[in-house]
């Protein structure tokens, strides 16, 4: 991708961060144009490590991205990484409280140096009683009402991704470009801190307010009762099963006319989502007989044609193949080793453009000489670092 379609371009990031959430945060701005210096301790970050459900993590959230493993705890590793943030706009961070501001590296000690630093905090918890402990993903799902609302009632069950911390990332990021603009006018940074326990809270918003307005407490969505009479998952001759919603009256009459629902069509009483709803013991086994009887292709054919919303209720892995995504929304990597992988791309248009890769995932240390160079160090003070163990050398 041409530079000049990378609106961050001219935006530098030092990432002091792992797992998902700052990493997520990282690649948004990566992806964006910003070069992000990624610090890792000088083993690598561990959760270039993680096997099961976490083994995606570091090939997903981090390309575009620049490779610098040393010691943070080291006096002279904090030199090299303070060098690093004195040339840098932007810190992310997501240590546990407290844990940077030991090191001398939390915002109120480096913004003094550097008033015109954005520092971006990726925690559990905002300002207030529990910030001061240590959440993940799935407390906060746990803790915010979501685990409860996607899960049966006696069973809470987490989302199947790491929605919280992709989100709070996301919210990260709105936190940083609104500090920048606000640095444009003040020639001020500011601190931005974002949060699961508060992202989790503002996804189930919807919920809140739907408690406060009926003064009823919303059941999981699991067993809810939709709004909408139409609002289902129905089986094809093939056995597959295929998502179905008519939410306007618009829709209906679509509806009725493609598969030929006389009988519907000419009631009045179906006229209206609210006969609709209060009719789907009606509605639903009448249309799942209907399409019982189509193929898998026919079915889709037909509600294409009518532009009704429908989708097939696929498996992460058989977005591979996906039209949709194939046409620039996937991005394939060279893993270490040679092993290629296919990821999606940045969700965003902008201008027309999509936002590609630019650089595959780092390995460790990747680009430790060009990074230090490129800030001042002479190849004798890099040299002198990486005889001291502070800081790792190029592989």
């Amino acid at each position: 991708m041409a530079t000049n379609t990378l609106p961050l371009k001219n935006i530098k990031v030092v990432e002091l961060s792992h797992m998902v959430m700052g990493p997520a945060t990282g690649v948004i701005l990566a992806d964006l144009g910003a070069e992000v210096i990624k610090v890792e301790p000088l083993k690598g970050d561990n959760t270039r490590r993680l096997k099961g459900s976490g083994s995606g993590y570091f090939t997903m959230y981090n390309r575009n991205k620049r490779s610098l493993c040393l010691d943070l705890k080291s006096e002279r590793g904090r030199e090299v990484v303070l060098e690093l943030i004195a040339q840098a706009d932007i810190v992310i961070e997501n240590f546990r409280p407290g844990a940077l501001q030991a090191l001398g590296l939390d915002y109120e000690t480096l913004s003094k140096a550097h008033p015109r630093l954005i520092y971006c905090s990726l925690k559990g918890f905002l300002s207030g009683p529990y910030e001061h402990r240590t959440a993940l993903d799935e407390v906060a799902q746990m803790m915010g009402g979501l685990a409860y609302m996607t899960g049966l009632p006696d069973r809470p069950m987490r989302a199947g991704s790491s929605v919280i911390d992709i989100s709070g990332a996301m919210f990260g990021v709105i936190g940083i470009l609104a500090a920048l603009e606000e640095r444009h006018h003040s020639g001020l940074g500011k601190q931005v801190t974002s949060a699961l326990f508060e992202t989790t809270a503002f996804m189930v918003g919807q919920h809140m307010a739907q408690c406060a307005i009926t003064g009823e407490a919303p059941p999981p969505m699991s067993v809810r009762r939709s709004a909408w009479g139409v609002y289902d998952t129905f089986e094809t001759a093939d056995n597959d099963k295929i998502f179905v919603a008519v939410v306007s009256d618009t829709q209906w009459r679509l509806l009725c006319k493609t598969f030929m629902l006389e009988e519907f069509a000419n009631d009045t009483s179906l006229d209206a989502n609210s006969g609709r709803f209060e009719q789907r013991d009606r509605i639903i086994p009448a249309l799942s007989e209907v399409f019982r009887h189509l193929s898998t292709q026919e079915l889709t054919d037909k509600l294409d044609s009518t532009g009704l919303p429908y989708a097939p209720i696929n498996r992460p892995q058989d977005l591979f193949d996906d039209p949709q995504l194939n046409a620039n929304g996937l991005l394939e990597l060279t893993l270490p080793g040679g092993t290629r992988a296919k990821v999606p791309a940045l969700p965003i248009e902008i201008g027309g453009h999509k936002f590609g890769l630019r650089s595959d995932p780092p390995r460790e240390a990747d680009h430790t000489r060009d990074t230090l160079r490129n800030a001042g160090f002479t190849d004798t003070a890099i040299d002198e670092l990486v005889a001291a163990g502070v800081l790792r050398d190029e592989d």
